[in-house]
């Protein structure tokens, strides 16, 4: 029977610690989502590289400062796991039924999870050699000393610290260190205005982010229902299944009203966002809250994210990705949650009852101080590890490295490759070219309202087409609004100049096509001179680098307006 039962646990931990590994495809998805495209790249990679980093980490060092003995603050015995090591010493850790190698891996896919939060708030400027750097610090001490307080016997699980699958062990972790390394890499390029106001910069693709969000979610069904580490008693697996489901479920319909009501549409970001919260909420009490308890904190959770979203905003905080919304607000409310919900009897784990189910204010005041040891050792070692690279190696790329986009600079590759063939010219040239089509009848106009006899304009009339970079688009708009250009025509394009665009490479081969993505903007002008409008744009894409751009001027015979037939100035004036 005994076999039968490890057998059993052994599967179930199994299952749970694939499921959690999944999840890093879901931090990727979530995180490439709600960057730019220029730095897609950059951040797939990081998530790569994080959980091999943070792997190697863990099996080095981190799971016996995690569990090597009872002492009350660090692991001091048997640190090592590779090289021979005695393995004996840990057969009754976590639980007995489950091998050695099991139980490391569940507890090492936690462990990548913390770094990966790190990630997204981080991302768009961050060095790639110092975000491994950093990670490899994460998940070889900080992390496994604050499990070792919670999950090891150590000094917060001696004074009756509750974590279940957790908010404090993981996720706050996660979002301190994600803190830490926002606030001393600073702000990206462009996130606030001259007056400190923030300024929207969306991410490329929300189908990825949502696509993310859908792994996530059910990796959480490994997660939470894993921490169990055994079905022996398969009522409390279920029971943590249903309390994570019913508190992200409860978290998307807040946080859409919530963003409806103060943003004035149902931001699909802060939707994504609201799931995470939910779950992120509820980690921590998922064994030890009933269904009824695990909606309500769901629903708050889901609120209290798209008001920290803003808060940070207003802090200057810069978080690409929410991060610091969802992993460390809500992580840190899930713990107080435990104080505050717990009810004893809910499942066989549960022994405690939370201040609202009359346990008073015992459990409450110590899931407290968990919060505030955790959230000042993590922040503090965190900060000097991040400074500690800030003063040697360097955090941030360079400007004109974070204008082009990370992909290039620190990788030399493209998430989105650009239209231009990839083969040889005389390839191309041996095939034979095909037969010319037929010359295609002539249109046929359409029926005019408003008849109109062509003739040549009334006055000069100019047109500009400005190529530039991207990224200037806002102060070139701001240039033109000023001078008076009433309307333009923007255009995504592909291009380089003398410069020759940028180099880039698939699995160490040369790509032959090197475009670069520029924008096009094409105005007419009449009664504004051409010289002030050609000085104003000037001085708006100005840099001083190759790449500030090219304007190009045109005479223009005429201009005609579809609806009503005017021409030359006066169609260039009025309400469309």
């Amino acid at each position: 029977m005994t076999d039968v039962i490890s057998i059993i646990d052994t599967l179930w931990v199994l299952l749970a610690a694939i499921l959690v590994f999944f999840m890093n495809l879901g931090f990727a998805s979530v995180e490439a989502g709600f960057a730019r495209a220029k730095n897609c790249v950059n951040i797939l990679s990081k998530n790569f590289i994080v959980f091999a980093v943070s792997s190697l980490g863990f099996m080095l060092l981190g799971w016996g400062l995690m569990f090597g003995g009872d002492n009350p603050f660090i692991g001091t015995e048997h640190l090592f796991v590779l090289g021979g090591a005695d393995l004996s010493f840990y057969d009754n850790t976590l639980t007995s039924t489950v091998p050695f190698w099991g139980k490391f891996f569940f507890q090492l896919v936690f462990c990548g999870t913390a770094a990966t939060i790190v990630s997204g708030a981080v991302a768009e400027r961050i060095k790639y050699l110092s975000f491994i750097l950093f990670s490899f610090v994460l998940t070889l001490v900080i992390y496994p000393i604050v499990g070792h307080w919670i999950w090891g016997g150590g000094w917060l699980a001696d004074l009756g610290f509750m974590d279940f699958a957790g908010d404090a062990a993981v996720h706050s972790v996660g979002g301190w260190a994600a803190l830490a390394g926002a606030l001393i890499l600073g702000p990206r390029i462009g996130k606030y205005d001259k007056t400190g106001k923030p300024q929207a910069i969306p991410g490329h693709n929300m189908s990825l982010a949502v696509i993310g969000l859908f792994v996530l979610w059910l990796g959480w069904f490994g997660f939470n229902p894993g921490s169990t580490m055994s079905f022996q008693h398969p009522a409390d697996v279920m029971h943590i299944l249903v309390t994570t489901n019913t508190a992200a479920i409860a978290a998307v319909l807040t946080s859409t009203v919530t963003s409806w009501l103060v943003v004035g549409k149902p931001d699909l970001g802060m939707t994504v966002n609201g799931c995470l919260a939910g779950l992120v909420g509820i980690t921590g009490s998922c064994a030890y809250v009933s269904i009824e308890s695990s909606l309500l904190i769901g629903a708050i959770a889901g609120v209290l994210v798209v008001f920290a979203v803003g808060f940070f905003d207003r802090l200057h905080v810069d978080d690409p990705v929410g991060a610091t919304a969802v992993h460390l607000c809500c992580g840190v409310f899930g713990t107080l949650c435990v104080g505050l919900f717990a009810q004893e009897g809910v499942t066989t784990l549960s022994t405690r009852n939370g201040l609202f189910f009359g346990g008073g204010f015992g459990l409450l005041g110590v899931q407290v101080l968990g919060v505030l040891a955790v959230g000042a050792f993590v922040f503090v070692t965190s900060g000097l590890v991040w400074l500690a690279l800030k003063h040697t190696v360097g955090i941030r790329v360079s400007r004109a490295e974070e204008l082009a986009g990370l992909d290039i600079g620190e990788h030399g590759n493209l998430a989105y490759p650009d239209f231009a063939p990839a083969l040889p010219v005389e390839d191309l040239g041996a095939e034979a070219l095909p037969a010319a089509a037929p010359a295609a009848p002539a249109a046929v106009p359409v029926q005019q309202a408003v008849p109109v006899e062509h003739r040549a304009a009334s006055g000069a009339l100019t047109k500009l087409s400005i190529v530039t970079n991207q990224a200037r688009f806002a102060q070139l708009q701001k240039a033109l609004e000023e001078l008076g250009v009433t309307g333009m025509t923007v255009t995504n394009v592909f291009g380089y100049g003398v410069q020759k665009g940028h180099e880039a490479t698939f699995r160490g081969l040369p790509i032959e096509a090197r475009l670069l993505p520029k924008l096009k903007v094409e105005v007419v002008v009449a009664d504004i001179p051409v010289d002030a409008v050609l000085d104003g744009v000037r001085k708006a894409l100005y840099t001083g680098s190759i790449g500030d751009g090219k304007i190009f001027v045109y005479d223009v015979e005429n201009a005609v307006k579809i609806r009503t037939g005017e021409q030359g100035r006066e169609a260039l004036q009025g309400a469309e």
